[in-house]
């Protein structure tokens, strides 16, 4: 992958099977979706007819905004008559699924078009490091799993698929840099489109403390199950060299670092935050039905879902090489049996924030 390529944020050709994978991960959202809630509760509303907007940061195919956005207008709805239209700006990159992501929002029984007739759904393709709705126009705004993902590759991490387990001393600083460098942009940029009094609620890859970043033994099974397709000639290792996957998890101190001195960026107080170790739901599903096998096919699909477009776009391949498939579901077996060779908890960090847009003061 090129030094400055810009990156996309996965979508697999097969929209279904990351809407499945992710639905495995919905259940982590709940304590998000509360601090949703009473956001909800407390934002100042539009008087009718002008809409209350509500903005999905990072889409994806939507099934992650279905049980927050429900939330929200279940609550929105105790302060406003049922008549008063929510126009929710569903954003991602111009390359998201966006024709699986309408499938979802009209078919899925949690959607909330299928529950508020006065709820109306939009879609914006463009990164979310820029602006991209207009000025002082969002009452709320949702962001699940996806601003860990950077903007761009600052350089090729030599010798592991993630930053943070580089040795390298200078990949690790490009990376700082172009992570602190996505943070400042996101919330510069929310800060324009909030309305006086929005707020936004944002749950990404945090690391704690103890300054790890997570999922050992999901990247012990994917790095072993790479060199066994490396060395049946599936991947060449020029391929692999390239490989890189460019989240990042923040520490407290970095998400609150464009607000210091102050407290405040673009009008915008952190309201909440916490950085903390979410529930490895694989795991404890393993615990209750000692079903290795399905402890290893979950944390597979996880992985596939969210990283291997990442992964295959490295390789040296046409349109609609075969390869590309045989890649990507040899991974995903050697992931599953590794995985459920021996079962184990997973260290999964997280971040939950809530920004406020201040009013201004008169």
């Amino acid at each position: 992958m090129p030094e400055s390529s810009v990156v996309v944020r996965p979508q697999p050709k097969d929209s279904g099977y990351y809407t499945e994978a992710s639905r495995l991960q919905a259940a982590g959202l709940r304590p998000a979706i509360a601090l949703f809630e009473q956001a909800a509760r407390v934002v100042p509303l539009p008087h009718a007819p002008q809409p209350i907007a509500i903005a999905d940061y990072g889409a994806a195919t939507g099934h992650n905004s279905l049980l927050p956005i429900c939330a929200a207008l279940k609550v929105l709805r105790t302060r406003t008559t049922r008549e008063h239209s929510v126009l929710v700006a569903h954003t991602d990159v111009p390359e998201n699924d966006f024709t699986a992501m309408f499938r979802t929002l009209t078919e899925d029984p949690d959607s909330y078009l299928r529950k508020d007739a006065a709820a109306f759904a939009s879609a914006v393709g463009r990164s979310f490091y820029s602006q991209i709705l207009p000025s002082n126009s969002i009452t709320l705004g949702w962001s699940s799993y996806a601003v860990q993902w950077l903007s761009r590759v600052p350089t090729p991490v030599p010798d592991h698929l993630l930053v943070a387990h580089t040795t390298d001393a200078s990949v690790r600083a490009a990376y700082a840099r172009q992570a602190a460098h996505d943070w400042h942009e996101f919330i510069a940029f929310r800060g324009r489109e909030l309305c006086p009094g929005g707020r936004l609620v944002v749950m990404t890859m945090g690391i704690g403390e103890d300054g790890e970043y997570g999922y050992r033994p999901l990247l012990a099974a994917m790095t072993d199950a790479l060199a066994e397709l490396a060395g049946a000639g599936l991947v060449r290792e020029d391929e692999l060299r390239r490989m890189t996957i460019p989240t990042v998890g923040r520490r407290a101190a970095e998400f609150m670092a464009p607000f210091a001195p102050s407290g405040r960026f673009e009008r915008l107080e952190i309201e909440h935050l916490d950085v903390f170790d979410g529930e490895d739901r694989f795991f404890g599903q393993y615990r209750a039905d000692k079903d290795a096998r399905a402890f290893g096919r979950n944390w597979a699909q996880f992985a596939r879902a969210s990283v291997f477009a990442t992964m295959v776009g490295a390789l040296e391949v046409a349109p609609g090489d075969p390869r590309a498939r045989q890649f990507a579901d040899g991974l995903e077996a050697g992931i599953a049996a590794r995985m459920a060779a021996a079962p184990e908890g997973t260290q999964i960090p997280l971040a939950h924030l809530v920004l406020h847009k201040r009013p201004k003061i008169r």
